[in-house]
């Protein structure tokens, strides 16, 4: 089985950025974890802060991988373009949220993902990408 995680803008910070909402570790070492924990899945991450970048990975990937675990950032809320790719592609996409964006601001409660997604992961911090991977198996 072969996943790949997408990660959109900002989530390079993770680890740096608002610990209070996203926590204190980074995604390369979460990441790590995730491939020992699952043995028997070639995981692949790809983080873009750019629009354009994220379309074309999601349509690299939308024919070929048995599953796309995404987490757009705050492109989910504004970009049709991404939610678009995600329609266009054959891969099931699991859309992944880090916090709780219902209980955050407005804006937030919006996703142009989410209509053509297999399912949606939120709140769950980190915990949220392997239960979008478990999703898979």
């Amino acid at each position: 089985m072969k996943i790949i995680i997408i990660n959109g803008p900002n989530l390079n910070l993770l680890g740096k950025r608002e610990p209070e909402v996203y926590g204190n570790e980074t995604f390369e070492t979460y990441f790590k974890k995730l491939q020992i924990q699952f043995p028997n899945v070639t995981l692949e991450y790809f983080q873009s802060n750019i629009e354009g970048e994220i379309i074309s990975k999601i349509q690299e990937a939308g024919f070929t991988y048995d599953g796309i675990v995404l987490n757009a950032g705050a492109y989910t809320h504004t970009s049709i373009g991404i939610g678009d790719a995600v329609k266009a592609i054959t891969t099931p996409v699991i859309e992944v949220h880090i916090s709780n964006t219902f209980s955050r601001e407005s804006f937030r409660h919006q996703s142009y993902i989410s209509a053509n997604a297999k399912g949606i992961i939120i709140g769950f911090g980190l915990q949220s990408y392997e239960l979008a991977i478990k999703s898979f198996i």
